[in-house]
């Protein structure tokens, strides 16, 4: 393995510890739950009688204290330090993440290892975000979500998000196991948390899409960002305001950000894709499949020649000797390139192939899928009975 090439620390609390840790402050799991079920709960909790995990899709930590100002609850310190921040895993986006979080695995055993992914069987890229319905083969989530196990301890699971994606196929299996309760605003949404939890003892699942959304178009330095993080830190302040004293709350995200600058988006050299027949991944992580016989090792050479100093370049033995995945399934290994492109600094990589060259191609600003502080680092933000 190049000398080069990071590693991915799994001695570390991650999103997958996040439900685990919860059911354990619920008194629904211990040991040996942990132990046989082989996950583990290191985030520490107080008790609580229920729990509201708030998932604010592409806050980063570093995004997040760069604005502290417009999140004054988001950002308080709470016990007299600083903040909490979690990793997320890799990689850096949310079907890959989400997955961690709701199985408590990391992507080389759950099998969703990016926004697309290679499928071995039908040789084809399929959608792991939005292709559930249609793109995914059936049983591609490998492992039980908590929430189903969540069920047979005691805890109501409850997903709280927005009416499009109540019947989703990634909500039913990424998510699966939970009632959902659907709510469009952020408003409403802390609302049916609050509902959920007046009474009972319950697991709840606060999603909130819209940040990530606007950074995508506009870029988590926009004014647009700004203005939703402060409309949502004012409804964050009101759940933990109005929750019962013994609701644990925990804010955390799937994944940083960070803006891609216009000329940091390089259109991949055709040449480099001659004996590629699949492009999954996000433009800061590209996964390549390539044709049977092709000399891997000198396709890796040849984007480390080209891209060295943009971007990590590895086979795809050398990611999971890295453990950028963590342990790999015999099932999942195919599902990732033979070729990883990890980019290094801002830039992304954009395969232009079929674009209309009289037309400047579309690209998004706000970028992730990679390995830079701002992509990995999340925030953990602890309420309630949660707040030390």
């Amino acid at each position: 393995m190049p000398p080069s090439v990071p590693s991915a620390p799994d001695t570390t609390a991650n999103l997958a510890d996040v439900l685990p840790s919860c059911l354990v402050a619920l008194g629904a799991a211990d040991d040996t739950w942990l132990r046989t079920t082989g996950r583990e709960a290191r985030i520490t909790l107080r008790p609580a009688r229920s729990v509201v995990v708030v998932l604010v899709d592409g806050l980063g930590s570093a995004a997040l204290s760069a604005r502290a100002g417009h999140a004054r609850w988001l950002t308080a310190a709470t016990g007299g330090g600083s903040v909490k921040r979690l990793r997320s895993g890799f990689p850096t986006t949310t079907a890959a993440a989400l997955s961690t979080l709701t199985t408590g695995r990391s992507p080389g055993t759950h099998g969703v290892v990016g926004y697309s992914g290679w499928d071995p069987d039908g040789e084809r890229v399929v959608n792991l975000l939005s292709g559930w319905d249609a793109e995914v083969p059936a049983g591609w989530l490998l492992t039980e979500t908590v929430f189903t196990e969540a069920t047979a301890l005691g805890i109501d699971p409850v997903v709280v998000g927005p009416a499009r994606y109540e019947s989703s196929g990634m909500t039913a299996n990424v998510l699966g196991g939970a009632r959902y309760a659907a709510a469009d605003s952020i408003a409403q949404r802390v609302d049916a948390a609050l509902a959920a939890t007046a009474s009972g003892r319950s697991l709840v699942y606060l999603y909130v899409p819209e940040l990530d959304s606007i950074g995508h178009k506009r870029g988590w330095e926009s004014d647009r960002w700004t203005v939703a993080l402060e409309s949502l830190d004012g409804e964050l302040a009101r759940l933990a305001a109005r929750c019962a004293p013994d609701v644990g709350i925990l804010v955390t995200a799937d994944h940083g950000v960070l803006d891609v600058p216009a000329e940091a988006n390089i259109a991949i050299d055709p040449a480099l894709l001659v004996d590629v027949v699949g492009i999954a991944g996000d433009p800061r992580c590209r996964q390549l499949a390539v044709r049977p016989g092709t000399d891997v090792p000198a396709l890796v050479e040849a984007w480390r020649t080209r891209y060295g100093k943009k971007a990590y370049v590895v086979s795809r033995d050398e990611a999971v000797a890295a453990g950028w995945f963590g342990a790999v399934d015999d099932r999942v290994l195919p599902r990732i390139g033979d070729v990883v492109v990890v980019a290094r600094g801002s830039w992304a990589f954009n395969d232009d192939r079929e674009a209309d060259p009289r037309k400047e191609p579309k690209r998004m600003i706000g970028q992730h899928g990679a390995m830079t502080d701002d992509e990995v680092f999340v925030p953990l933000r602890l309420a309630g009975a949660f707040a030390s």
